[in-house]
């Protein structure tokens, strides 16, 4: 049987091949052919690409705070704040990703380009701490600290691991959202593929940091650092030659162009007419596109709503406007097309939604800090194997691919028949609320951890690594915990984001997943620097000091839980206020299709 093939000129002929529906193109530019681009074949080279470049990432993140204390030696507090700020800086730099992938370059060339730059600097981290930090040869491990550096090897050093996270963050929202472009929605049977792509990409992510996490972590808690950092750039080089290997299967959108001069053409439109009258049902006197250009390059109309209604403004058709037209043009910057507006209204929408995440990210970053301070404090040693406290985040990754299998197989079919609905369990709204009430109790379990160790620590010890005699694996349920967390919210962000973001801001959706984190980790390190300031008054130690047996870190754990219960109240009137976007489908296909296949 002839199927339909889309010609460059947006026209319908009789072909053999069936191409995409969803405006998709491959390398040539042409129309994506279903059989031969895209699906699962793509999305499994895309996800053994994050597999390994997330094993590179973590082969440098898991263990930096102790990279921090043992080889730059910094204090507890100090290393705590710089790894924050550094995975803070990571995740603000995949807004400069998803502009440039939504704007100019497109996604795969952005994420080419900024795996390169990925593998650059974790060479020149290998080659600087070959050559210039670990001194003495061998130092870096418990019992042997390293000597002073120049500012000159310590700038090298932090020239490293910042274009290690300038690659990472480029790379990573692109990624996420070049995945799912490989899965057409306008067929049922992609589409449902294309919502379970994202678990199992959130699960690569964890499976490629637990090689990181246990053995590269155990070799560099061991003083092996040059050999940990060599592996994870060997890992980054081969992301990149799978990556650019899948070239000709990849399915492509092409970029809309700048979205900063239409979200501000809206605005200024909209500032420009504040003084008309809006009529009260005016809905017909806004302006929209012809059918024959419903879509803004290529991306579906956005039907108009009835909030926001200031913005409107910039849609309405004034005498002026319609002068313009009959003289065969129209001024971007006082006439807005209604998908352009709904476009910025979008985005207002997401925005309260995206501010109650942060709070969320502030407990999981605990993981890279605190939690391995926490854990090089307690009795390390079973046997004689001694156990690195950066590998006990294996739990954690553990618990992410238990609980996407548990939610996949089991709670969300079980949802679907309580509510009813077909084959929707939860929605995602409300997976990310369960996901905040999983991360109070991780908390909580993590103070009266602290609670506990506390309890059988010496108090003299001059370095805290291994000063109490409770075994690091009461940490197993804090890190449990924050796993089952991460699976409703993180994965129920990375798909509530590309939903409900417009056809031309997929990848700044995902890009507001990774800055919510970075947020996360500012705001941590911000915590952390006031709660020692404050608790240090009056010659106290404070809550986090570097000998962790004189300080509470059970308090500064207890008050992330109190934050993020209120923080839980707000998100919960947030999500109620909400409103979903309404598309249209493409409107070249939808007005034609059923006449024109065969």
């Amino acid at each position: 049987m002839a199927c339909l093939e889309v010609c460059k000129e947006g026209k319908f002929k009789e072909g053999r091949e069936e191409c995409t529906f969803d405006g998709t193109v491959d390398w040539h530019g042409r129309p994506a052919v279903k059989a031969k681009s895209g699906q699962w074949v793509a999305g499994i080279i895309i996800l053994l690409n994050q597999g390994l470049a997330t094993l590179a990432f973590f082969g440098v993140g898991v263990n930096l705070v102790l990279f921090l204390t043992r080889v730059l030696q910094q204090s507890n507090a100090d290393a705590a704040n710089n790894v924050s700020k550094w995975t803070g800086t990571v995740y603000i730099f995949s807004l400069v990703g998803a502009f440039l992938s939504d704007s100019y370059w497109g996604r795969y060339k952005t994420c080419a380009i900024f795996q390169v730059i990925f593998v650059i600097g974790l060479v020149i981290l290998s080659l600087s701490s070959y050559l210039f930090l670990i001194r003495p040869k061998g130092c870096g491990n418990e019992l042997t600290p390293c000597g002073s550096h120049s500012s000159m090897e310590v700038s090298l050093f932090y020239l490293s691991i910042y274009l290690v996270a300038l690659g990472n963050g480029g790379y990573q929202p692109n990624i996420a959202t070049f995945g799912a472009d490989q899965f057409d929605e306008e067929d049922p049977r992609e589409g449902h593929s294309k919502v379970t792509f994202f678990s199992y990409f959130y699960l690569a992510l964890n499976l490629g940091s637990l090689f990181s996490n246990t053995i590269l972590g155990y070799f560099e808690d061991e003083g092996a650092w040059a050999l940990g950092f060599w592996a994870s750039a060997g890992s980054a080089l081969a992301a990149l030659v799978l990556f650019l290997g899948g070239t000709a299967r990849y399915r492509h959108f092409k970029p809309s162009g700048n979205p900063l001069s239409r979200l501000c053409q809206v605005i200024i439109a909209a500032m420009k007419k504040w003084k008309l009258e809006m009529p009260r049902d005016g809905e017909e006197e806004l302006y929209n596109v012809h059918a024959k250009d419903c879509s803004m390059n290529g991306n579906r109309k956005i039907l108009h709503t009835d909030g926001f209604k200031f913005l409107d403004r910039a849609a309405f058709i004034s005498s002026r406007d319609i002068d313009d037209q009959k003289r065969g043009c129209r001024n971007p910057w006082r006439l807005c097309p209604i998908t352009q507006v709904e476009e910025v209204k979008c985005i207002l929408r997401l925005l309260p939604i995206w501010l109650c995440t942060i709070i969320y990210s502030v407990v999981f970053t605990q993981m890279a800090s605190l939690f391995v301070e926490q854990g090089a404090a307690m009795k390390t040693t079973v046997a004689n194997f001694k156990i690195p406290p950066a590998s006990m985040s294996s739990f954690d990754i553990l618990s992410v691919a238990f609980f996407i299998f548990l939610y996949r197989r089991v709670l969300d079919p079980l949802v679907s028949r309580v509510k009813k609905t077909g084959s929707k369990g939860l929605t995602e709204l409300q997976r990310m609320g369960v996901g905040l009430v999983i991360a109070i109790v991780a908390m909580i379990s993590a103070g009266l951890v602290e609670c506990y160790r506390l309890r059988y620590a010496r108090k003299d010890c001059t370095h805290c690594e291994g000063s109490s005699s409770l075994s690091i694996f009461w940490q197993v349920p804090q890190y449990a915990l924050i796993g089952a967390s991460e699976v409703f919210m993180y994965v129920g962000q990375l798909e509530f984001f590309n939903a409900q973001t417009p056809d031309g801001l997929k990848s700044f959706g995902s890009a507001l997943c990774m800055t919510s984190i970075s947020l996360g980790n500012y705001v941590s390190s911000l915590l952390v620097t006031m709660v020692m300031k404050i608790s240090t008054e009056d010659h106290m130690p404070g809550w986090i000091p570097g000998n962790l047996n004189k300080g509470h870190l059970d308090r500064f754990y207890f008050l992330l839980a109190t934050l993020t219960t209120i923080d839980l109240v707000v998100y919960m009137a947030c999500a109620r206020w909400y409103k979903s976007i309404q598309l249209e489908g493409k409107c070249e296909l939808n007005d034609q299709e059923e006449n024109f296949r065969v």
